[in-house]
Parts: structure tokens; sequence; C-alpha cells
């Protein structure tokens, strides 16, 4: 492992008038050849690799990770750290861009920007390509490295917005190579890096040019009127020897094809191969030894903790000695960087973790770290290290201010506690509606759809600082999941031991309502991705997650969830495409959770049934038999797409508990009544999860606040082991059970002011939960057709957040199509 400084020329002492003269007049000629004649090879680039010595790269989950951090556990620093850009250029990226730089300068790094296209790239033209470099260049003016720009990566894949279209892309990318070339001095580095070519077309994008067109003559390099892997994986896309500074390739170890997990060790020879013979071209020895450009390798290894399987160590090991070995051997003397990619992301709409990270396993790091040390890597610093302490983030409370914020909740703790009980005002503040419906659940419910249809509409924004854990490790759909239950025992429960039958009845009808009801959205959503002028991939694409404030792992791999319907156009039909339908594999990742609520109402006699004959401790006993059944062995019990987010031997465990507590309200009620320090135990527990949750690096967009409580990996570890959703890990179960016994009985002793404050617009929201999540999804839809509202403009998306939320209760206080639609 070496070291590298960046090396500059230095001048003679004296240099005679006459060479003088006739250097400026050679350099002011050169320059003008330089703007004035076409261009022919791309500059020599100012950053210089030796043969054999690739610089380290990593690319981190910024806003989770630092890159002290990362040095810190692999016990080395890298060249050259990644981070992504959007283009057009956003200011509410500024934040965390230049936070970037800064811990890049601080470990002595140069800095690559994965560019992201934001918009159509045939919307790329020269003002908007100058205007971006021009961004960049005020951005990053003052940094000392190198800046490399890797413009719309993968843009042979399918599951990037910009993927597959050759001539749009290659015209988009001289045009923001053409900009950057113009700098003064020593201009960013223009990388270009598709993926790697096994599978290719892959599963072919919808803006892919269409048989016929010029585009697809493109795509058809061999001429035979068929685009197919016999086709040119790389050469379609590329801009042309003058544009591209160094050439790059996405490879990662991965033998999943996009399918279920699956953790398997690296072949031998697995890279060198992807490098020289995947697909129809030779990588390496066309665009790097054949061109005479640089490469650098893009990869990281696949991990699923969930998959079983090869150890973590015994794949990423031994990855790592092929990617490292390969880098450094003659025969990939062009290699001028490894980068790997230490993030994590999520597969089968979030079910199935990933960790790519090199890191994450001490271990792994540790194996990784000696591999490193023995072989001629560089690593940092390699360029003038950057002056000043540790990177901390501006929006980041530590030390005494962090725990006077946990000082605050304890005296507001105490406060809210002694109020109704010192101040005789205070008494006539609480709950006192004798009627059966309980308009405490009715708040709590519209609460949590609220919660549900901003996280779901997914716009960066202030509601987002309310609804993304910030009052503890819970998210709207456990309390969304939780409270259909208890509505289910309220409702049906006092029917159960004398009109069985109708209560069968009733649920069934119920469950039936809300299947078709899933049926006609998961179709209607597939109609509408037909139409060519609107656009529907936030319905019709799961993004692996990641995005947020920090831009971590923003635009992952994009998943298509209706793959495979379109076959129902085919004539002989496909004979799986009908029972997929039918068994909701399909549809939205936003409705899926419809499904679970169906397969629970239908067992819910079952368990009335039970409660009635006084069994509720043999019903709680098996569902939690269940749910660690579930936890453990991650079983799927059916095909469904809801299986993939909300496993069904796990999550009933909410829907169950909630049943138990709607059909013994008044007793749970009265027997908390006289435990008063119980009450006060929970909610001590929930706010103190709160306050523990607030240490969450992930930040969700720049006006965000974290306390610096532990440190971000111990922070991370926590939070897998305890808090992770997919699977409700056993703390965020606690989380969720004392959070509503503590909302409960902050609404009964404070109803009247949270009534009036909040009341009218919560309660009628939470009495048609059903109507608001369907029309919820149709929003979605609308809002993903109004360009300006994916720009990431905080205060904009917070005012259409309002506007949104107002029209829901509008329509819900009107009754709008409650005819048609279910409430």
């Amino acid at each position: 492992m070496r070291t590298a400084t960046r090396q500059r020329t230095g001048r003679p002492s004296r240099i005679p008038r006459r060479a003088t003269a006739w250097s400026l007049l050679s350099a002011l000629l050169l320059t003008a050849c330089a703007v004035l004649l076409p261009a022919g090879a791309a500059r020599a680039a100012a950053l210089d690799v030796d043969p054999g010595k690739p610089m380290l790269g990593a690319v981190l989950e910024w806003g989770e990770d630092s890159a002290a951090g990362f040095a810190e556990r692999l016990g080395a620093s890298p060249a050259v750290f990644g981070h992504d850009i959007a283009f057009p250029y956003r200011q509410s990226e500024q934040a965390n861009l230049q936070g970037f730089l800064e811990q890049s300068s601080l470990q002595g790094s140069h800095a690559m920007f994965t560019v992201k296209p934001t918009v159509p790239l045939d919307q790329i033209d020269d003002a908007a390509a100058e205007a971006f470099a021009g961004e960049l260049r005020r951005l990053a003016s003052g940094f000392k490295g190198q800046l490399l720009i890797r413009f719309a990566p993968d843009m042979n894949a399918s599951w990037v917005e910009w993927g597959q279209q050759p001539a749009a892309y290659r015209d988009a990318f001289r045009k923001v190579a053409a900009a950057f070339h113009g700098s003064a001095g020593d201009g960013p580095v223009m990388v270009w890096e598709p993926y790697l070519g096994e599978g290719y077309p892959f599963d072919r994008s919808r803006n892919a040019p269409a048989p016929g067109s010029e585009g697809f003559a493109l795509l058809d390099t061999n001429g035979d009127g068929r685009w197919d892997g016999s086709d040119g994986a790389y050469a379609p896309y590329y801009p042309g020897d003058d544009a591209v500074d160094w050439v790059a390739l996405t490879a990662y170890h991965d033998d999943t094809a996009g399918g279920p997990p699956v953790n398997t060790v690296p072949r031998a020879g697995e890279l060198e191969q992807m490098l020289t013979s995947s697909g129809s071209e030779d990588f390496y020895g066309t665009y790097a030894a054949g061109r005479d450009k640089p490469m650098l390798l893009h990869t990281a290894a696949f991990f699923s903790p969930a998959a079983g399987g090869p150890s973590e160590a015994d794949v990423k090991a031994a990855w790592w000695d092929q990617t490292v070995g390969v880098a450094t051997s003659t025969r990939f003397a062009k290699s001028a960087a490894l980068v790997w990619d230490e993030r994590t992301s999520t597969r089968d709409t979030g079910v199935a973790g990933i960790d790519w990270r090199l890191t994450g396993n001490p271990a792994v790091a540790q194996a990784a770290h000696d591999r490193l040390k023995s072989s001629p890597m560089v690593t940092g610093p390699v360029t003038e290290v950057g002056q000043g302490q540790s990177y901390v983030r501006s929006n980041t409370l530590a030390g005494p201010a962090a725990w006077t914020v946990g000082a605050a909740l304890l005296i507001l703790l105490v406060a809210l506690w002694q109020v109704p009980r010192k101040v005789s005002a205070a008494t006539a503040w609480g709950y006192a509606d004798p009627s059966k419906r309980d308009s405490r659940v009715d708040l709590l419910r519209g609460l949590a759809i609220v919660f549900v249809v901003v996280n779901h509409l997914g716009m960066t924004s202030l509601f987002q600082l309310l609804t993304q854990e910030a009052i503890g490790f819970v998210s709207g759909a456990e309390l969304f999941v939780l409270f259909s239950g208890l509505v289910v025992g309220m409702v049906y429960g006092p029917r159960a031991r004398e009109d069985f039958g109708t209560v069968v009845d009733l649920t069934s009808r119920r469950a039936g309502k809300l299947y078709v009801t899933a049926l006609v959205v998961l179709v209607g959503v597939f109609l509408a991705s037909l139409l060519p002028f609107f656009r529907t991939e936030a319905l019709t694409t799961f993004v692996d997650q990641g995005t947020g404030g920090a831009g971590h792992g923003g635009a992952g791999r994009t998943y298509d969830l209706y793959a495979g319907m379109e076959s129902l156009f085919q004539f002989p039909m496909p004979p799986q495409v009908l029972p997929a339908i039918l068994l909701l594999q399909f549809g939205p990742w936003q409705f899926n959770v419809m499904g679970l609520y169906v397969v629970l109402l239908l067992l819910s006699p079952l368990i009335l049934a039970a409660l009635s004959r006084g069994k509720a401790a043999w019903v709680l006993a098996g569902s939690l038999a269940v749910y660690a059944v579930g936890t453990v062995t991650r079983f799927r019990l059916l095909p469904s797409q809801f299986e993939d987010s909300f496993p069904l031997l796990v999550w009933q465990v909410l829907f169950v508990i909630g049943l138990v507590a709607g059909y013994h309200r008044r007793k749970i009620v009265d027997w908390l009544a006289a435990r008063t320090w119980l009450v006060a135990a929970c909610t001590a527990v929930a706010l103190f999860l709160t306050f523990l949750s607030w240490g969450n690096p992930y930040l969700a967009n720049g006006f965000d606040v974290r306390l610096a409580l532990i440190p971000d990996t111990a922070y991370r570890a926590m939070y897998d082991a305890f808090f992770a959703r997919t699977y409700l890990a056993p703390g965020r179960l606690l989380n969720v059970l004392v959070l509503v016994v503590a909302a409960y009985a902050f609404l009964s002793a404070y109803w009247k002011p949270v009534e009036r404050a909040l009341g009218w617009f919560l309660i009628p929201l939470g009495r048609a939960t059903l109507y608001v999540f369907i029309m919820h999804v149709v929003l979605i839809a609308v809002v993903a057709n109004i360009p300006s509202l994916q720009q990431e403009y905080i205060l904009l998306n917070t005012a259409a957040y309002a506007v949104i939320l107002g029209l829901l209760w509008t329509m819900v206080r009107t009754k709008f199509l409650f005819r048609i639609i279910p409430t």
C-alpha cells in the first residue's frame, strides 16, 4: 500500500527573456488552437497514475457515514471519494456537497461526482451544461484535489431513467464534457462508465428507441435487425475519444441477476472475465488498452444477511482479493482506480437488505486492510491535506448541546405528568365522551395516515422532519396496521360471542371489498403506465432505498414492479400471468399492504372467536410465537408482493395485538388507569426512544438536525440489530407499543386542547383511512408528473404537501366519490 503526493513541476529560478517570449507566443498559439480547432483526442488528464498502482476509492452513504469513519474502519484513507450530484444542480444539495468536499480535503483525497440527470437527456443543451459546470466550479473553488465527473453512469442499463438512449446520451455527455474541458487550468476528468454487459440488454427500457428508428440502428450493432445479447453492450454509448478522459466499468460480484437474494463465493477469474468477455465486447481491450485510456473499476460484492449460504467474510474477502489482484496486475496496467461501493441497499421492495460494505464487519475490514497493505495500491493522502479539525455537520448537535435536548425532554415529561395533577383548571381538559366511538383512536389513525401519505409521496420537505421516525423508531406503517386491528376488535368484538355468523359475513365482505380495490388499483396503474404522456414510474417501479437530503445512495437500482404483466396482451397469454395478478404479485409498492389486510381480515373471525371464549393470553402467546418464527426463518407463506415489505408471519403480531386491545379496550383502559406507574414507565420509555431516534445519522433534508449521541458506526449497528423495520426488530415492536400507550394517555389527559388544535383535521381523516389510502395513490401519480416538485425545492414541496393534505381533508369532508370508493 502506498501513498502518493500530487506532483507539481517546479520552475527554474532564471529564464532567458527570449525563451520567455517564445514560451508566451507558443502558449497563445496552443490556446487558440484548443479553442478554435476541432477536438481530437481528449486532453491528457491532469490526474496521472503509474501503471500497476491504481488509487483506492470509495463511495459512502454520506447521510450516515463519513470519510474519517471509513478511513478509521479500514485503517487507510482512500485516494478518491465519490458523491452523487443531480443535473441540473439543486441549491438544496449545496450544504451536503460542500461537506463532502471538506471531508475529502481533510483526507487529502480527490473527489468524484456521479452526475445523475433528473431531466430527459434531450433537454441537456449547451446552456444547461455550462450552467452546471459553472455551479460545480464555484462549489469546488479552493478544493486542492482533482475532480472526476462520472456523468450518467450505467447508461446501457434499463433501470436508470437515462438508460438505453444512445444518441441522446452521447450528445449530452459531449455537451457536459465540452463545458468542463473549457475550464482554465487542469479541468475535471470526464469518466465514461457503462454497466457490465453480462445479460445486456436486460429488461429493455421504455425510453429505448423503437425498432426502425435511427436510434435503434445504433443499438443494433451487428445489423441483423434485432437488439439482443449479440449486439455490443458498450459501443452504442461511447461519446468519443475527444470527450472521454477515463473509461470505467460498473462490475459487481452479484449472482442474483436481479432475482431472489443469494450469497455466493466469487469464482476464480470472475473479474478478469467481466473485464474482457462479458457481453459481446472486450471492455478493457477495446476502451482502456485499445484507446489508451485510464480505467476506473466501480465494484462491490453482494451479501444479504437474510439469504444464508457463505459467510460475509468468505464472499467479500474473496472478491476484494480478486479486485486488488486484477487492478494491480500487469495485464490490466491501465487500471487507474478501484472504487468500492461502501453502501447498503434493499431489494424486493425493501425486504432483502443488501450490505455491499467492505468495512461494516470488523473482521472483513481487517482482512481488506491486510490485503491492501501488501499491495501497490495508492491510498491517501494524494494531495494537499486540508487544514482544520475533523468534519462535523453544521446541523449536528454534540456534547452538552445534545444532552441539553435530553434534559429538556425530561423536563417536558415531568411537566406533562404533573400539570393535570397540580393545576385545577387542567382537570377539565380530559377526554369525557361516553360514546362507543373513541375519537382518540380516530385522531391517532388520522396521524398515522398523514405519516403514510407524506412518506409515500416522497417529496423532500419540512413535513419529513415530523414523519420519518421523529417520534421514535416508528413509521406510519406500524401504526396503521396496529390501529386496523384495534378497530376490528372494537367494531366486531362485541358481536363475536352472540352473532358469530354475522361477524364472519361482515369481515369477509370487508376483505372482499379490499381485495377488489387492490385489483382495481393494480390494473388501473398498469393501464395508466401504457399512456406515453403520463409518467407512472413512481408507482410501477421501486428504487433501492438510500435517498434523502444527504444524497447517499440516491437513485439506486430500479426494479420493475410490473415486470411480465405486459404479456397480458400476448396471445396465447402465458399461464402464469393471471394467477400472478390474482395473487397481487404486481402493483404499486405504496399500496401492497392492502394484501396483508385482506389476509388478516379473513383470519380475524377465528381470533375473535378465541377472544370471546376468554383465550386472550393464548392468542397473544400464539401470535408472538409466530412472530418469532417469522423473524428467525423469514419464511414467506404467499408469493404476494406484500410479503416483500410486510411479511405475514411477522406483521400479524401488530394486527393481533391491536385486535386484542380493541376487544378488551375498556378493561385495558381501566386496568392502566389503576396502574399509573406503568403508564408513566411507558411514557418515559417512549420519550427515551424518541430522544435516541434523533441520533440517527440519516438526515431527511438540509433542515434536519441530529444529535451526535453515539458514534455513527455503533448507531447503525444498534439500529440494524434492534430497530430494523421489515422484520419488526424487537426494539421497534416495543417502541410501537409504548408509544401508543403514551399517546393514548396523553390524549386522555389533554383531549380538549389537542382536539381544538388538531382534531378538526385529523379525526375526519382517521375515520376514512381506506378512502385516503386509495386516493393517495392517485395523488402520487399526479405529483410525479409535475416537474417542479421533483427538484427538491424544500419550501415549494412543503407548500405542495399542505395543499395535498388540505385537498384530502376537503374530499373527506365533502364525501367526494364516497359512493364509489370504499371508506
